[in-house]
């Protein structure tokens, strides 16, 4: 987690007289042993009584599998990772049971709140599932935004981007959606594709418009980003690891990675505006 391996750790300590277990075996075993106890206290924690505005769920890549981690952002804007879980892929089988394992912890999906995901069908009808209507789904626009541009021939990105950017940027629904309604007719003309991208949960990429979120709330909560950033710091803790064997190697260091990203977070932007959150009232 400080960025040193096992082969350097005893150049580091030798100078203490009374250092022990300097030896790569003996920090191997004693990193994993201490990394699965620190899973398993991430996985037993009580939810109940956290009062949650918003919870996020989003997916990367990591290694040969697919890492699948729910954070939760809470009334007074703290943010806390909530859980995870490993899968083939991101589909709706391993998110539906990341979720059941966060209502058997006292997470209670019957409060209104927002959920804000990567845009996945699989996410979606997971999430439906337990919350129902009290879910208020925002599809994040950072992800939207990437798909759309990925049907686009170079040339043409730049132009789109700054229309994507500027139509989220408005602050009253009516103007956000008449904006993509105006690009989505323009992609049909230029890249049909692209243009279904764009539509396709649109809708839900402005919920946040919707609710008539303040500004600087919104721009928190219209993405999955605090999530990529805990995956940033996963990425750089792992980052000396060279060989990565089966069994739960991956979840300890994952799970490892992400509670040094928790310590480090900060308060949403514009948590001050929490309470001016409609789906709440």
């Amino acid at each position: 987690m400080r960025g040193l391996s096992t082969r350097n750790y005893g150049a580091v300590v030798q100078e203490f007289r009374e250092a022990y277990g300097i030896e790569k075996s003996a920090v191997s075993e004693q990193f994993i042993e201490a990394s699965r106890e620190k899973l398993r206290e991430l996985r037993e924690r009580p939810l109940g009584e956290l009062r949650l505005c918003a919870v996020l769920i989003d997916g990367t890549p990591f290694r040969d599998c697919q890492m699948m981690v729910a954070l939760g952002i809470g009334c007074d804007g703290r943010k806390t990772v909530l859980g995870l879980r490993e899968g083939a892929t991101e589909n709706q089988t391993v998110v539906s049971e990341l979720l059941s394992d966060l209502a058997g912890r006292g997470l209670d999906f019957r409060v209104p709140r927002l959920y804000v995901l990567d845009g996945s069908k699989a996410l979606h009808a997971a999430v439906r599932r337990p919350a129902g209507e009290a879910a208020f789904i925002q599809r994040c626009q950072v992800h939207k935004r990437r798909n759309v541009l990925d049907h686009l021939p170079e040339e043409h990105r730049p132009a789109v981007k700054r229309k994507l950017q500027n139509a989220y940027a408005l602050a009253e629904y009516a103007d956000a959606k008449r904006a993509l309604e105006k690009l989505h007719r323009e992609l049909m003309d230029l890249n049909p594709s692209a243009a279904r991208s764009l539509g396709e949960g649109m809708e839900e990429t402005l919920t946040v418009h919707r609710l008539g979120v303040p500004e600087k709330l919104r721009r928190s909560l219209a993405s999955t980003n605090v999530i990529e950033s805990a995956f940033s710091i996963v990425e750089t803790v792992c980052r000396n690891v060279k060989r990565w064997r089966p069994g739960d190697q991956t979840e300890r260091w994952v799970g490892s990675g992400l509670l040094v990203a928790e310590r480090q977070f900060k308060r949403v932007r514009g948590f001050r505006e929490i309470p001016q959150l409609s789906c709440l009232s």
